[in-house]
């Protein structure tokens, strides 16, 4: 359970500013006048004291208010320059920041939630006792900025007005940060008290780079304090660990709306498009994918992005599903978009007027960036993540340096990609969202799309995504269990995520024609995996659209599936006109390899996850009630037709 407001709040006991003629005592000692100016406009009392703490704490010699205004983005762009933490490069306003060599990835093993004693949280969660974590910002964030500016924005996650969005304070000394949030994040100064007292809450987000030393980087820390809904993050830069208006801010999401909205909303690592379908119709889907699984690319597949990373759904009056995207902008990976894949997102990259962060890639002597799979030539030499690139260079332990990290990103508003519905992702009312997805990477197992037989199936499909580990993640190896593809940024116990997961999707709110159907993506399935020629995949990634489009039909009923243990599967003579408009053949002899069940594979990923989340406590019983039904559907297919199933045996 969550409860806020437990237990002493740090920022407030390291600042010791503890009422709000205090914080005005503060604030008006160490804000010159036109700062002051800017921040009577708040009149939060309570954002007003926790300002005064992290200036406190911090010990900042200037503040500077970000109104959102052109003359203050403007300031920021430049301090960020003036700083040296971004670069220009040759396109005008395309920017190069580099992050720490040790610093380029989310620092899973330095991140931890702050818990009270005798909290249960998710397995996959790590913590910190609420002492540990106070001791920590007493000892290294005491003065952090000292000889710095620190930065206070305020911020909207969600069109302002919207029943799921929230409002945030993000407060950096970081001008990257700033300028990112700028980019990916509503400004809503304006609006902010009365965000805040509509959406009954806000979020409080602490940062400082420190030094910004690759000695720093082991003592680096991400806190988040689910009690008090404030983010501490220190000696640390990559947009991943320090713009915690993002993951950080989504956790608190994930906490509150599984405790405090039960059957009201969902808060998911999901991409939000819309594609075109027969007539001219829209049908907006939402899907979950692990960082470094397509999600990007399957959300600007679509003829009306909405958002590539994060989802904020709820039930609406009409009885339909609504999701809102938190962000405006995109903080893309960037390693293997090219021409082919990607066009809409390239055009952006490389044609002229938009405003682009690239961060960690390579950049050549003519100010070009330059990463691993963009499909173009590529430089001999230049700068990247790790100083002077030459083509062969190697690290201190041998390995060769690649042109790019594998999570180098981009980032840049939604809104300069030509295939982006502005008006749709500005609506407080939100996008219908018909079909729901869930995917990661599986080489072996599940087909390449199955649509579930009713909604506790399709929680269950959530329930069980797999994937290896990714570049996104330091420290993080090998093929892992990903829930929902958000299990890292779940707080609370997994059994109390999955219950509100079957409560929602069950909702008697939702119409007949509102209810979404679920399904599962897998495009990683394999040449070697399903006994044909090679190791290379079965498809690439202009497939995304057929897969999309078969569930776009599906869900109008323009089309009937193969009823299997697993779920609804397309039939061949639906998907090979969708491959035809892509331009495709699509042999027989594929959609048999793609689609027949491999049994015994499938029964050892249900005895996989069973295992695993039979170690956890109070999971609904639900989950393993639809496991073993699933496993005895698929023993009988077996002991009829062999561990290997063609499809067509049970059209």
């Amino acid at each position: 359970m969550l409860e806020l407001k437990k237990g002493v709040d740090i920022l407030t006991a390291v600042g010791a500013i503890k009422s709000i003629d205090a914080a005005r005592n503060l604030l008006d000692a160490r804000l010159d006048q036109a700062n002051k100016d800017k921040l009577a406009r708040i009149t939060n009392e309570d954002a007003l004291v926790k300002i005064a703490n992290a200036i406190s704490i911090c010990g900042p010699d200037k503040v500077f208010i970000n109104t959102g205004s052109e003359t203050d983005v403007l300031w920021i762009r430049k301090h960020a320059l003036d700083k040296g933490e971004e670069r220009p490069l040759a396109k005008k306003g395309h920017t190069i920041h580099f992050d720490l060599p040790e610093d380029q990835a989310r620092l899973v093993n330095q991140t931890y939630y702050i818990i009270n004693e005798g909290e249960k949280m998710s397995s996959l969660a790590k913590t910190i006792l609420r002492a540990e974590a106070l001791a920590y910002v007493q000892q290294y964030m005491r003065n952090i900025m000292n000889g710095k500016v620190m930065m206070i924005g305020f911020y909207s996650r969600g069109p302002v007005g919207a029943a799921a969005a929230q409002p945030a304070i993000e407060i950096s000394s970081s001008a990257y940060v700033l300028h990112s949030a700028e980019l990916l994040y509503r400004n809503c100064y304006a609006e902010f008290d009365a965000e805040a007292i509509r959406a009954g809450l806000f979020y409080t987000n602490l940062h400082s780079e420190g030094t910004n030393r690759s000695e720093d980087v082991p003592n680096a820390r991400i806190f988040m304090d689910r009690s008090w809904m404030t983010t501490f993050a220190t000696f640390c830069t990559y947009a991943g660990n320090t713009l915690l208006l993002k993951k950080g801010n989504h956790r608190f999401t994930v906490d509150y709306v599984t405790y405090y909205k039960v059957e009201e909303q969902l808060s998911e690592h999901m991409f939000i498009t819309g594609l075109t379908g027969p007539g001219g119709r829209k049908t907006f889907f939402a899907g979950a994918a692990p960082s470094g699984c397509g999600k990007t690319t399957t959300a600007m597949v679509g003829t009306d992005f909405v958002g590539d990373d994060l989802a904020q759904f709820w039930i609406a009056d009409d009885g339909t599903l609504r999701a809102i995207n938190p962000e405006k902008g995109i903080f893309g990976i960037v390693e293997d978009v090219n021409r082919e894949g990607d066009p809409y997102l390239m055009d952006c990259l490389r044609g002229e007027g938009t405003e682009v962060i690239w961060s960690n890639v390579l950049v050549d002597e003519n100010g070009v960036p330059h990463w691993v799979g963009h499909g173009e030539e590529v430089p001999a030499s230049g700068s990247n993540f790790m100083g002077e690139w030459y083509e062969g260079k190697v690290d201190h332990e041998g390995n060769v340096v690649p042109l790019s990290h594998k999570n180098s990103r981009c980032t840049l508003l939604a809104s300069a990609i030509a295939n982006h519905a502005t008006q749709a992702a500005e609506d407080p009312q939100g996008a219908p969202v018909k079909v729901i997805t869930y995917s990661g990477r599986d080489s072996d197992t599940m087909p390449p799309v199955w649509v579930a037989r009713n909604a506790d199936e399709g929680v269950v499909i959530g329930a069980s995504i797999v994937s290896k580990a990714t570049a996104t993640e330091v420290g993080a190896t090998g093929v892992r269990r990903q829930p929902w593809a958000n299990a890292p940024f779940i707080p609370g116990a997994l059994a109390d995520y999955m219950a509100a997961q079957f409560q929602f999707f069950n909702s008697s709110k939702f119409s007949d024609a509102g209810r979404p159907i679920m399904a599962g993506l897998n495009y990683f399935l394999t040449h070697e995996n399903r006994q044909g020629p090679g190791k290379g995949l079965l498809g690439e990634k202009k497939d995304v659209k057929v897969w999309l489009g078969w569930l776009e039909k599906f869900a109008h009923g323009d089309v009937t599936a193969i009823a299997t243990p697993i779920g609804f599967l397309p039939r061949y003579d639906d998907l090979k006109p969708l491959f035809a408009d892509i331009g495709k053949e699509y042999p027989k002899e594929l959609y048999n390899m793609q689609f027949s069940l491999y049994i015994d594979k499938i029964i050892a990923r249900i005895d996989l996850q069973r295992d695993a989340y039979s170690k956890e406590a109070e999971i609904p019983a639900k989950l393993f009630e639809i496991y073993a039904r699933q496993k005895d559907e698929l023993s009988a297919l077996k002991e009829k037709y062999g561990s290997v199933v063609p499809v067509d045996a049970l059209a």
